[in-house]
C-alpha cells in the first residue's frame, strides 16, 4: 500500500494491474484527490478500460478544492469511456444512491457494497476478470 499526500487515501494492492483499488480513510483534500486521479490517469491510459474498487472505510467528505479540481475533473469525465466496473464499499447513503443511479444512465457497471461486505465486492470483481480481455 502506499499512501496520497495527504494520507487520506491509500491505494490497496490489487490481484491484477487493470484493477485500481482505494481505501478512503478520512477526509479528501486536493492533493489526495489529485494523487488519486493521476493513478487512476495512468492506468486508464496504460490497460485502456479498467475496474476500480473504492473503500470507503472512514469518509470525512473532501475539502472544497478537492470537489473543483480541474484535473479531478477531467479524469473523472474521460473515466466514463475506461471503467468497466466501479465498485464502492462502505458508501454514505447518498453516494450510494447517487452511485446507482450513475449505473443505470453511464455505460459503467457500478455496484455497491455495506462495508462489512468488503471481501463480496473483492469476490465480484475477482469473477469478472479482467477489466479487457
Amino acid at each position: 500500500m502506499n499512501a496520497s499526500p495527504d494520507g487520506s487515501v491509500v491505494r490497496r494492492e490489487s490481484p491484477r494491474p487493470d484493477l485500481i483499488a482505494f481505501e478512503v480513510k478520512d477526509r479528501i483534500t486536493k492533493p489526495d484527490i489529485e494523487w488519486m486521479s493521476a493513478i487512476t490517469d495512468d492506468a486508464m491510459k496504460t490497460h485502456g478500460t479498467i475496474d476500480m474498487l473504492l473503500i470507503m472505510s472512514n469518509y470525512e467528505g473532501s475539502d472544497l478544492g478537492a470537489r473543483f479540481d480541474g484535473y479531478a475533473t477531467s479524469v473523472m469525465a474521460r473515466s466514463v469511456a475506461h471503467i468497466r466496473k466501479y465498485v464502492v464499499v462502505g458508501a454514505p447513503a447518498f453516494a450510494r444512491a447517487m452511485i446507482n443511479l450513475s449505473g443505470t444512465v453511464l455505460p459503467v457497471d457500478t455496484k455497491t457494497f455495506d462495508l462489512e461486505d468488503e471481501a463480496a465486492a473483492w469476490a465480484t470483481l475477482a469473477e469478472a476478470g479482467p477489466a479487457k480481455a
